[in-house]
């Protein structure tokens, strides 16, 4: 492996001209330990990425999700070209508007319509309009992360600039307990339910039809944020996987493969209300990201790729496990979440030490982490063999040092919420 001079020289220009440096605070430098994580990445081919000075590494983040099937995936990339020799976008609407639609009513048990979006920022907050319209009611109720808009991010500690009346209509509850959403619920003047089906944690047997079932009985609209389970952990997302159906479901990352493309799903009772909620953009309905979501959805429509990513991943999730226990690290070190994605997370009291020790094992190993193991259909099992022998070497030091903090070469990664 090479310096990173490039990638330094590139950071040093961005922080000129960049307000943060980055477009994205996950991909901030903040995040990866200095010194051995490089910062610029050039191109990606399957599962591997390179960086600006021609490192290459396993890549588990994945862009964040939403590269599913690869980098420069053969098949929609190649869909993208072709839909580039006839245009990007038009004065009037396009056929693949249609075509994308229906393939997601297919693919998806309870919908019924589709409006697209560009990321899932914009699918989320076209369901709180939508579900505020149908209802007529003001507060949202919401579990797990939902995006930059002002609607979800005024209640997090990243809220400068949020009006308090906004803040003031959104409520959080906790994931996974039906009588705190009970409890909110029972506040009266909800107008829906947002929560992630299955993160970090996966939701206990009854949890989503329930949490469903008391969205109906105070009169709330039940939205699934699949923005990350959409299309990956089923060729119906978790409404196939869990077999529970909400009134609206959101999906963006794998639906596009890297593409920027999302969409808002749901029943025709719901979604006729966008007939007259505004939720309109000049590139709704850009083609090239659509192409190459057609060209997802028919390579996942049959679940066979999907399953040899669970297959996989299910691969990865154990083997985690099985060194989280072998290595007596189970107070510093968690894993969980579905195979496909499975999260690890570091909840001693040294957390974010912790987790920039073994991102830099993985990373002096070729393996780029951040906490989300997200497979793609392109990742093999040597890439996954590479990533649990790193993680043997981080675990053996943090299961016989008190702190890792002078072992690293950088400073430690930031919390991308500070504490209030």
């Amino acid at each position: 492996m090479t310096g990173l001079d490039q990638s330094n020289a590139w950071w040093e220009r961005a922080q000129r001209v960049i307000p943060l440096g980055t477009q994205t605070l996950s991909k901030s430098p903040t995040q990866f330990v200095q010194g051995v994580s490089p910062i610029y990445l050039q191109r990606g081919k399957g599962a591997h990425v390179w960086d600006v000075d021609g490192n290459e590494y396993v890549d588990y983040p994945m862009a964040l999700g939403p590269v599913l099937l690869g980098y420069a995936e053969p098949a929609v990339d190649e869909a993208i070209r072709r839909q580039l020799s006839d245009g990007i976008v038009f004065t009037l609407m396009h056929p693949l508007e249609v075509e994308v639609a229906e393939r997601i009513v297919a693919m998806c048990p309870g919908v019924d319509a589709v409006r697209f979006g560009k990321s899932g920022s914009d699918a989320l907050s076209a369901a709180v309009r939508a579900a505020r319209a149908y209802t007529g009611r003001d507060r949202i109720l919401v579990s797990g992360y939902h995006g930059w808009h002002d609607w979800y991010i005024g209640t997090t500690t990243r809220n400068r600039g949020v009006p308090e009346a906004v803040t003031g209509l959104v409520r959080t509850f906790p994931f996974d307990d039906l009588a705190a959403l009970d409890a909110e619920l029972s506040r009266g003047g909800a107008a829906a339910i947002i929560l992630e089906p299955s993160g970090a944690t996966i939701p206990s047997a009854g949890y989503l039809q329930g949490a469903v079932d008391l969205a109906h009985r105070h009169g709330a609209v039940a939205v699934f944020d699949e923005i990350i389970t959409g299309f990956r952990l089923a060729p119906g997302g978790a409404r196939e996987r869990y077999g529970v159906i909400p009134d609206l479901s959101c999906y963006g990352k794998a639906l596009g493969n890297g593409m920027p493309i999302s969409a808002v799903a749901g029943t025709w009772d719901v979604m006729r209300v966008f007939e007259d909620v505004f939720y309109s953009g000049t590139h709704g309905g850009e083609t090239l990201s659509l192409a190459a979501a057609a060209a997802v959805l028919d390579t996942i429509a049959d679940g066979r790729v999907l399953k040899e990513i669970e297959e996989r991943g299910r691969r990865m999730l154990d083997g985690v496990r099985e060194r989280i226990t072998g290595h007596g690290v189970g107070d510093r070190v968690a894993v969980g979440g579905e195979p496909q994605r499975a999260v690890i997370t570091f909840p001693g009291p040294d957390s974010l030490v912790d987790k920039s020790w073994v991102q830099q094992c993985l990373v002096e190993a070729g393996v780029l982490f951040n906490g989300s193991m997200f497979i793609s259909a392109r990742h093999s099992d040597a890439d996954v063999d590479r990533a649990l022998a790193a993680m043997d070497e981080a675990f053996t030091t943090l299961a016989s040092t008190v702190s890792v903090l002078s072992l690293l070469k950088g400073a430690p990664v930031e919390p991308v919420f500070r504490e209030p």
